[in-house]
C-alpha cells in the first residue's frame, strides 16, 4: 500500500517520536520505503539514482541537495516543501549552527507556488 499524504509537522515529529531521534531527509526517505516495503534497488530506480546512492542518503553519508530534495518529493508524491526543509536542516546540523529550518510558501503573481524560502 502506498500512501502519498502530505508529509505534516505533525508527521515529523511522530516519526521522530517513532526512531527515537531526530529526523533527517534521509530517514524519512527510509521510512518511506519501507512503509511501502520497496526494495532499495527499486526505490533507488525511482529516484534515478543507485542503490549505493540511496544507501548513503539513508544513513545520512550522502548530503542532498534542496533542489534534489525537491525532485524527490516530487517523483515520490510528497510535499516539496517538508522535503527542502529537511534537507536545508541536515546541511545547517552538518555545519554544527544551532538554528531551526522553517519553510515559508511564497506566492507569485496571485498564485501559490511550492518555491520557498528560508526564515531561521
Amino acid at each position: 500500500m502506498t500512501i502519498r499524504s502530505k508529509v505534516t509537522h505533525k508527521t515529523l515529529k511522530d516519526l521522530e517520536k517513532i526512531t527515537g531521534s531526530k529526523l533527517t531527509l534521509g530517514r524519512l526517505i527510509w521510512a518511506i520505503r519501507q512503509a511501502d516495503e520497496i526494495s532499495q534497488v527499486d526505490f533507488a530506480k525511482q529516484l534515478f539514482i543507485t542503490k549505493q546512492h540511496l544507501c548513503d542518503i539513508e544513513r545520512g553519508r550522502k548530503p542532498i541537495s534542496p533542489k534534489l530534495a525537491a525532485k524527490y518529493a516530487e517523483i515520490l508524491g510528497y510535499s516539496k516543501a517538508q522535503f527542502i526543509r529537511l534537507a536545508l536542516q541536515d546541511l545547517v546540523d552538518r555545519d554544527g549552527l544551532n538554528v531551526q529550518v522553517e519553510i515559508i510558501p511564497t506566492k507569485r503573481r496571485g498564485k501559490h507556488h511550492d518555491d520557498s524560502r528560508m526564515a531561521a
